[in-house]
């Protein structure tokens, strides 16, 4: 009979029974199984079985958490149901055809702009920055900007357009680099096909609407010509592209002899793809650029300008995903060209910007105890008030959809307030909050009006629906949502002391060896922070246990005190857990959800059952590559067992060097 017999048949049949399961994993503290049918599984009863902290559901996957016996509950389990277990990939992708196919469209658009988030918020900020001291004329009159009365300014805002056009103009090399390390294939052809769509030798991409055809550069074949054109800031084309290369490339390699693959793989997968990028994808994609921009154009000036403010305050948002946006500045260059010398276009764009920011600013609101999603909420936000979206965009509402369509409902809305009573803007570029700047001053009133629809709806919108629709691993917060295991724990502590007062004549009780024991180092160099701030729900709702959290500013754990390596997380090497004497156990999780890494970055130096003693290497892992892959290095120590320990407490909110500083001590 197995330790967690009465459980495990208990959530086989709570589950919805074998025929429910498509496919099970564990990682160091939760089941993950993926479900036919989610809604079969009882979640209160589930949460109700004694060994059971907790569940929830992401992407795809309901994860039912154990704690550190989790190995145990997963290899009885999977042989009561005859259900063999498999790895965390295949977990993965099981789980991914549980989404519809907006929702794998939506999970690998995430995927790919995941890693070129930070560069986006970073660019976000700094174009933002560069309107303030450059775009807008706050000086003279209004006739002259904060560059154009100081040598100082102005130098800045030249020497920021370096980081600006790296990240927006040079976006295409990013793209093509992260569908590449998605899919599996070389990341480096994936780098060289996206310089050359944005190579210096081509009409920049962001000049190809104001220049005339006749003047395009063209290559010359004889008995073709092929346009010179660049994809500077174009997303659709760089995923065309990127994805051409994947398949080309897997194919060949299919297909290809072992023993010339290095040769005829690169060059017959890169040179195709670059050609049918400047053949196919690119010319698709301008035309596309072209029909949307006549059609804006029509719009603006017809007498359903109305209703096309509503369309065009719609789907601005989804247009700048696309990097088809910039075809707007053609039309607003040529509007403020006539004798109004004005545009009705760029009071919407600028209002678009708002919307969707203070979409990211209920989610701000909403998350507020959620670090690792505010480490991209808050610079999104002040970024999108600025006037850049992409980060916003890609970053927060993409990623949870409904805030990019409440975003959308309050652009329209504010849309339909600017155009209807014909607000012009005498210049472009300003976007944002700032935007009102390039307002001609009597439609100052009407714009602050449309302003504030811009920012209420979409915040209110955001608010309402994410309370219903965050789960809470997103939220980390809903503490009322997920069942608690507070007096579970302090039974198992009192029991454990009795059984160690009644322990038979002659029998050592467990403490016996090294039982003065008052204390645990930091594992890790860095900054510690109480478990509360923990960028995982999971840590930071103590269901597992109390402890602390490290920023870590080194790479190697390190014992905390001498004692037995219980359990290393075979196969990925993320988290590791530790018995001290007195029976006090500590489970160490390195960064959060790194299970999907699949032990890349990681590196152990104990297995399980060793003697260890204090200040010994026990994990070492890459946090460029935690990083790179999405994840937090934020690193966990989390007591699961305080053994005849008694008044444990947790100290933080200070810089810790592994060995030395003193986290955890106790009576």
């Amino acid at each position: 009979m197995g330790k967690y017999d009465s459980d495990v048949k208990s959530l086989l049949k709570l589950i919805g029974g074998k025929e429910n399961i498509q496919a099970v994993s564990h990682c160091m503290t939760r089941m993950r199984f993926v479900l036919v049918d989610p809604k079969k599984a009882d979640e209160k009863a589930i949460e109700a079985l004694p060994s059971v902290k907790g569940t929830f559901t992401q992407a795809g996957q309901y994860q039912v958490i154990i704690g550190n016996d989790v190995a145990v509950f997963y290899n009885e389990f999977t042989a009561y149901a005859g259900i063999e277990g498999v790895s965390k990939d295949a977990a993965k992708a099981a789980a991914a055809t549980n989404q519809n196919a907006v929702q794998r469209i939506m999970g690998t658009l995430g995927e790919i702009f995941a890693p070129l988030i930070p560069a986006l918020i970073c660019g976000g900020l700094v174009l933002g920055f560069r309107n303030v001291i450059g775009e807008i004329n706050f000086f003279n009159n209004g006739t002259q900007s904060l560059a154009d009365i100081s040598q100082f300014w102005a130098g800045t805002y030249d020497f920021l357009w370096l980081i600006g056009e790296a990240v927006f103009h040079l976006l295409p090399v990013g793209i093509v680099w992260s569908i590449t390390k998605k899919m599996g294939t070389t990341q480096i052809l994936g780098i060289i096909l996206g310089l050359t769509l944005v190579s210096p030798q081509l009409l920049n991409g962001f000049s190809v609407s104001s220049t005339p055809a006749s003047e395009i550069p063209v290559w010359d074949f004889g008995f073709a010509q092929v346009q010179m054109i660049g994809y500077q800031g174009q997303v659709i084309a760089a995923m065309m592209a990127g994805f051409v290369l994947v398949y080309l490339e897997k194919f060949f390699k299919k297909h290809c002899p072992e023993v010339i693959s290095m040769i005829v793989v690169p060059f017959c997968s890169l040179v195709p793809a670059v050609i049918i990028a400047h053949t196919v994808v690119g010319p698709i994609g301008w035309r596309i650029g072209d029909a949307i921009g006549n059609v804006v154009y029509a719009g603006l000036t017809s007498d359903f300008r109305f209703v096309f403010a509503a369309i065009f305050g719609l789907l601005y948002a989804p247009l700048v995903m696309t990097g088809l946006h910039h075809m707007t500045n053609a039309i607003d260059s040529q509007l403020l060209s006539t004798p109004a010398e004005s545009t009705i276009l760029w009071p919407m764009i600028a209002l678009s910007n708002i919307a969707q920011g203070s979409s990211v600013l209920a989610m701000s609101v909403l998350q507020k105890k959620n670090e690792r999603a505010q480490q991209v909420n808050v610079p999104a936000c002040i970024s999108c008030y600025l006037g850049v979206t992409e980060p916003a965009l890609f970053g927060v509402n993409l990623k949870y959809v409904f805030p990019l369509i409440c975003g959308m409902v309050g652009s329209s809305l504010a849309a339909m307030i600017s155009v209807g009573f014909g607000v012009e803007a005498f210049s472009i570029g300003v976007g944002g909050l700032p935007g009102i700047l390039s307002i001609k001053p009597q439609y100052y009133g009407i714009f602050l009006a449309a302003m504030a629809v811009a920012v209420v709806v979409p915040f209110v919108l955001t608010f309402i629906v994410g309370r219903i629709r965050l789960s809470r691993e997103d939220r980390l917060g809903d503490a009322g949502q997920i069942a608690a295991d507070g007096e579970q724990k302090e039974k198992d502590g009192k029991a454990d002391e009795a059984a160690s007062a009644e322990a038979p004549a002659g029998q050592a009780a467990p403490e016996s060896r090294g039982s003065e024991l008052k204390e645990l180092k930091a594992v890790l160099d860095g900054k510690v922070i109480p478990i509360e701030e923990a960028p995982d729900t999971v840590f930071a709702q103590k269901i597992m246990g109390d402890g602390v959290a490290i920023e870590p500013a080194s790479n190697v754990v390190k014992a905390p005190a001498d004692c037995d390596v219980t359990v290393v997380m075979a196969g990925t090497n993320h988290a590791c857990g530790l018995t001290f004497p007195g029976g006090l156990e500590l489970l160490i999780h390195i960064g959060v959800d790194t299970v999907e890494m699949g032990g890349d970055g990681f590196k152990a130096f104990v297995k399980d059952g060793d003697h260890v003693k204090a200040g010994q290497p026990l994990i070492e892992f890459d946090q460029e590559k935690i990083r790179a892959a999405g994840h937090p290095c934020t690193t966990m120590m989390i007591v699961t067992s305080e053994g005849t320990a008694s008044n444990i407490q947790m100290h933080s909110g200070m810089e810790a060097k592994a060995g030395e500083t003193t986290v955890i001590s106790w009576d």
